[in-house]
C-alpha cells in the first residue's frame, strides 16, 4: 500500500497572516496551528514542524520528536521577547506498512474516513472538551461556548508537555484527514464526510474542504492534509503520492476566493463604485465568477453575488437544467443560493460537473437505500 497526499492551506477571510504550517514529507505528515499574535504563531508552528522533521529524520520516535519540538518552541519563546508566550498545536502521523502512528497536542484534529463513516481519532485539549467529558455541557453547547477556543495543552507553553499517541490500523481505501481548527470550527463533520465521500482525488478533497470553510466565513486560517491509502498499482495511475506531495510551512497564498458577504463588505463595495473609475471596476468585476441559482436552476454567474443600491453586481453567464432544490438539500451545497465562489469560468464549469455528479450519486444512494438520501 502507498499514500497519495493532498494539501491545502489558506489565510481565511479575517486574519492578516497565516499562522498554520504543514509538513508533507513521506512517511511523516503533520499540521500545526500557531498562536501568539503577530509573528509568534507563525514562528511557533514552523519551528515545531522543522524540529519534528529533523529529529524524526535523525532516528527519534515521533513522540520524542514532538517533545523536542515543545522544548524548541518553549526555549525560543523564553529567549526572544518578540515571540514571548507563543505556542502551537500539532497533529502528526508517521505512515507504516499497515498502520499510522499518531502524535497529538492541542485542538487540530485527525480523522479517519472509512467505508462511508468519518471517525475523529484525536481528542481536543480544550476547556470545552473537558467540560463535555465531565458532563457539564453538551457538544452542541460547546459549539457556541464563549471559551470554546481556550487550549489546555499546546507545544511551547510549558517546559514539558503530555503527548497523546496511538497506533491506528489502515486499510486500502481509507482516507486520513489532518486539519487545523480553522476547518472544524467552520463546517460540521457531516459536511467533511460529504466531501470525503464525493471527491476521489486527495488534492481535490483538500481544496474543497478549504473552500467550504472559507464560504462558511473563514474566521481563522485553514489547513488540511488529506492522505489516501491506495494499492501500489492504483498509486501509479494517480498524480501525487508521497514523493510528489507538496511540502511547505506557514503558507499564506489563498486556495479559495474571498466570500463576498456581509453588510460591511457591501458598504465597502459601494464606496469602491463611487470612488473608482467605472471601467476599472468593471474589468475587475468581470474577472469574478461564482455558481449560484437562476430561475430555480443551478447557474454560472460572472461578477459577485451582491446588490448595491438596487444594482446587481453579477449577471448570468450560463443557466443549467439542474434543479437548484435537488442540489441545496446536499450538505455540501446548502449555501448555493448565496453563491459558491470560483476562480474562473473553467472552474465554474468543473464545479457544475461535480454538482451534477453529486446529485446523481445522491439519487442512486436514495434508490438503493429505499428513499434515504446520502451526501
Amino acid at each position: 500500500m502507498r499514500i497519495v497526499a493532498g494539501v491545502a492551506t489558506d489565510i481565511g477571510q479575517v486574519r492578516e497572516g497565516n499562522e498554520d504550517s504543514y509538513l508533507a514529507e513521506a512517511p511523516l505528515y503533520a499540521v500545526a496551528d500557531g498562536m501568539g499574535g503577530h509573528r509568534g504563531g507563525e514562528v511557533a508552528s514552523q519551528l515545531a514542524l522543522e524540529t519534528v522533521e529533523t529529529r524524526y529524520g535523525a532516528g527519534a520516535p515521533l513522540e520524542e520528536a514532538v517533545r523536542g519540538a515543545n522544548t524548541a518552541v518553549f526555549e525560543r519563546s523564553s529567549e526572544d521577547r518578540a515571540v514571548e508566550g507563543m505556542g502551537t498545536t500539532i497533529t502528526a502521523v508517521v505512515v507504516e506498512p499497515s498502520s499510522v502512528h499518531l502524535a497529538h497536542v492541542g485542538d487540530s484534529r485527525a480523522y479517519l474516513y472509512r467505508a462511508g463513516a468519518l471517525r475523529q481519532l484525536t481528542e481536543d485539549h480544550t476547556l470545552v472538551q473537558r467540560m463535555i467529558t465531565a458532563g457539564e455541557i453538551t457538544a452542541a453547547e460547546a459549539e457556541v461556548h464563549p471559551h470554546r477556543s481556550v487550549l489546555l495543552r499546546a507545544l511551547g507553553t510549558d517546559a514539558d508537555v503530555e503527548v497523546d499517541v496511538q497506533d491506528v490500523g489502515i486499510l486500502e481505501g481509507d482516507r486520513l484527514i489532518l486539519c487545523s481548527d480553522g476547518l472544524t470550527t467552520m463546517i460540521a463533520e457531516e459536511q467533511i464526510a460529504a466531501i470525503a465521500s464525493s471527491t476521489p482525488a486527495a488534492q481535490d478533497a483538500a481544496d474543497r474542504l478549504v473552500r467550504s470553510a472559507n464560504r462558511a466565513g473563514g474566521i481563522d486560517n485553514i489547513t488540511v492534509v488529506v492522505l489516501d491509502v491506495v494499492s501500489d498499482d492504483a498509486a501509479q495511475g494517480l498524480a501525487g503520492g508521497p514523493e510528489a506531495a507538496p511540502r511547505r510551512t506557514a503558507g499564506t497564498e489563498p486556495s479559495a476566493p474571498p466570500a463576498w458577504r456581509g453588510p460591511a463588505v457591501r458598504v465597502a463595495i459601494a464606496v469602491v463604485i463611487v470612488l473608482a473609475a467605472f471601467t476599472g471596476f468593471r474589468t475587475w468585476l468581470d474577472g469574478r465568477w461564482y455558481v449560484g441559482v437562476a430561475n430555480g436552476h443551478v447557474a454560472v454567474y460572472r461578477g459577485i453575488p451582491v446588490t448595491v443600491l438596487g444594482f446587481d453586481l453579477s449577471r448570468v453567464d450560463l443557466e443549467t437544467t439542474i434543479p437548484a432544490d435537488d442540489v441545496a438539500v446536499l450538505p455540501l451545497y446548502e449555501d448555493i443560493a448565496n453563491g459558491l465562489n470560483v476562480d474562473s469560468r473553467e472552474d465554474a464549469l468543473q464545479q457544475i460537473d461535480q454538482i451534477e455528479q453529486d446529485v446523481r450519486d445522491a439519487e442512486a444512494a436514495a434508490r438503493a437505500g429505499g428513499g434515504g438520501q446520502s451526501p
